[in-house]
């Protein structure tokens, strides 16, 4: 370290210590935001370079939090469901959204026997006709997506489809997409063409139980192949 490092270095030490106190006595007095960085400069009486450095120590702490555009604020950040669900992805795996889609999905076809009009019904046999057609990953996983949101939004509940959509973003993610593409296989597609059709007919049907159960199915052999791969990756592993 050269002696023109020791004064920043003593400045931003200094600005720590001082903020710990600025932040405990606001904290005290229930005020929820921190003077501007300019402010605490000329209160401090360092550069805002050493301030920015102590404001980010307090930050990792979780002793304060800032957002772009409005300031610092004392305390740990407020939760944001917008912000977890963005990063969702990162935090689970393909059998938690199976779990999750098997607790969902069936209601949704059970409820779409009852609720989907006449053409709810035929986009949902356009879609599955697309997702037949399909012949690669994209459009296998653009068409497959299309039709479950369409029995889901064919439930008539917006809270439901809500649910829908958080969990089909994260099933959405990159590497997950290739790894369902691997477990496709000339059986498997021509097996989930017939549950598609099976789940449509019975929601035509205006057969709520048999729609529920078609859907299970649907999703149990899905998570059967994940099952079966994650236990053979395991073996290899070993």
């Amino acid at each position: 370290m050269t002696d023109q490092d020791r004064p920043a270095q003593r400045n931003s030490s200094m600005a720590l210590e001082r903020l710990r106190i600025i932040v405990d006595q606001l904290n005290v007095e229930g005020v929820e935001q921190l003077p501007t960085e300019r402010e605490l400069c000329e209160t401090i009486g360092v550069g805002r370079r050493a301030v920015r450095r102590a404001l980010e120590v307090l930050e990792t702490e979780g002793k304060i939090w800032r957002r772009q555009g409005a300031g610092t604020f004392i305390g740990s950040e407020p939760a944001r469901p917008e912000k977890q669900i963005e990063t969702l992805h990162e935090n689970s795996n393909m059998l938690e959204v199976m779990e999750v889609r098997l607790q969902i999905e069936p209601v949704l076809a059970r409820l779409a026997a009852l609720r989907a009009n006449a053409s709810d019904i035929a986009a949902m046999r356009e879609l599955a006709d697309r997702v037949s057609k399909a012949d690669d990953m994209d459009s296998r996983e653009l068409w497959d997506s299309a039709l479950h949101r369409a029995i889901a939004r064919a439930a008539n509940n917006t809270l439901f489809l809500a649910l829908f959509d958080v969990v089909d973003r994260v099933r959405q993610d990159t590497a997950w997409r290739h790894v369902r593409e691997a477990l496709r296989t000339r059986d498997s597609l021509t097996l989930y063409r017939s549950q598609h059709t099976d789940i449509i007919k019975a929601i035509g049907d205006r057969d709520p139980i048999a729609a529920e159960k078609a859907m299970r199915s649907h999703l149990l052999a899905l998570q059967e192949r994940l099952l079966f791969q994650s236990a053979t990756e395991a073996t290899d592993a070993d």
